[in-house]
């Protein structure tokens, strides 16, 4: 990036703690290899965070741009009391954690989310409260479920939310490996709100890239800059959705940090295998991580993990194994706790 790109601060906050099947979030990798470093509940999860940032502008804005933005929701309030027990959902959520750190929800002019799935994108919406008039009104999504229409309302009002135009489409169709994770309560209430992008991908629709066959086109080709988020650029990484897609911004020390998705979820999501379960498609996945890391490593990217409960900021380095390595990082703004 150029001396003239805006720049942003940004706030790491935590929207709640949860937990994941550990044999799911590991797919093909054998329990006696993931296991070790981590430890499971009784019930075989792993505790995982609901990581997201807010960013603001330094410097003036500008008419039309943003000067407070979010990365990710998490699950939000809305989910029924089975769902809870299932994820082990903390009593928190995005809302609460924006007010925290001094913002006000009414303030943030954009979101930005990586894929659709309700611990991504629920909390964009949350259950009314009394007195309040619903934004809309329908069925409640959740583990349990039929359940009688509820009202939502608008988490950040004033918000435009960005997201990939086929995940968006993906999302309505709910085409997904999970029944459950792409909730019309989550979704319909955003339509009027949503900002499509169509960003190039990695590889050409129908292509079966060789293991180690790089994207056919080079990385800044496949960058997208958000309307009114000039500097905030967005890009394709398919796989685990296959609109799933990274946000990258320079912060105010001059770094290039990047919101990594569900491709590295956690610390633990290293390896080249490491695909999820729930991928729809985990060689893709695979595809995906492999030129992730080969770029974080060339562009000294600072990552921040989506779901990692310890410290989400690493920066990459190549090793001599043919593969890379993971750098916490400690110097942030914001809470890791």
């Amino acid at each position: 990036m150029s001396e003239t790109t805006p720049r942003y601060r940004w706030t790491l906050v935590r929207a709640g703690l949860f937990k994941l099947d550990a044999g799911s979030m590991f797919g093909l990798i054998p329990r006696t290899v993931w296991s070790r470093g981590l430890e499971v509940d009784d019930k075989g999860r792993m505790q995982v965070q609901h990581n997201c940032l807010v960013l603001e502008r330094v410097g003036e804005p500008g008419i039309g741009h943003a000067r407070f933005a979010l990365i990710e929701a998490g699950t939000g309030d809305k989910l029924d009391d089975k769902s809870r027990d299932i994820f082990a959902l903390e009593n928190r959520c995005i809302e609460q954690a924006v007010r925290e750190v001094g913002y006000d929800p009414s303030s943030i002019g954009a979101a930005v989310i990586t894929h659709l799935h309700f611990d991504h994108a629920g909390g964009l919406t949350r259950l009314c409260r009394d007195g309040e008039a619903p934004d809309w009104t329908g069925p409640a999504g959740g583990m349990a479920g039929s359940r009688p229409d509820h009202g939502v309302k608008l988490t950040f009002p004033n918000a435009v939310i960005y997201t990939q135009k086929r995940e968006w489409e993906d999302a309505l169709a709910n085409r997904s490996l999970m029944t459950r994770t792409y909730f019309r309560d989550h979704l319909l209430p955003l339509s009027q709100r949503v900002v499509t992008i169509d960003s190039p991908a990695p590889f050409a629709i129908g292509a079966t890239p060789d293991r180690e066959e790089r994207p056919e086109l080079p990385f800044e080709r496949r960058e997208s800059e958000l309307p009114n988020l000039p500097g905030v650029t967005v890009f394709k990484v398919p796989g685990h959705t296959w609109g799933q897609q990274a946000v990258k911004f320079q912060d105010e020390a001059g770094r290039t940090v990047v919101f990594t998705p569900d491709v590295m979820p956690t610390v633990h999501h290293l390896g080249a295998a490491y695909s999820l379960a729930y991928d729809v498609e985990p060689y893709t996945s695979m595809l995906s991580r492999q030129w992730f890391l080969r770029e974080a490593a060339i562009g000294d990217w600072l990552l921040v993990l989506d779901h990692e409960p310890g410290n989400p900021c690493q920066r990459v380095t190549a090793n001599n194994k043919g593969w890379f390595d993971l750098h916490p990082v400690t110097d942030i703004r914001g809470q890791l706790g």
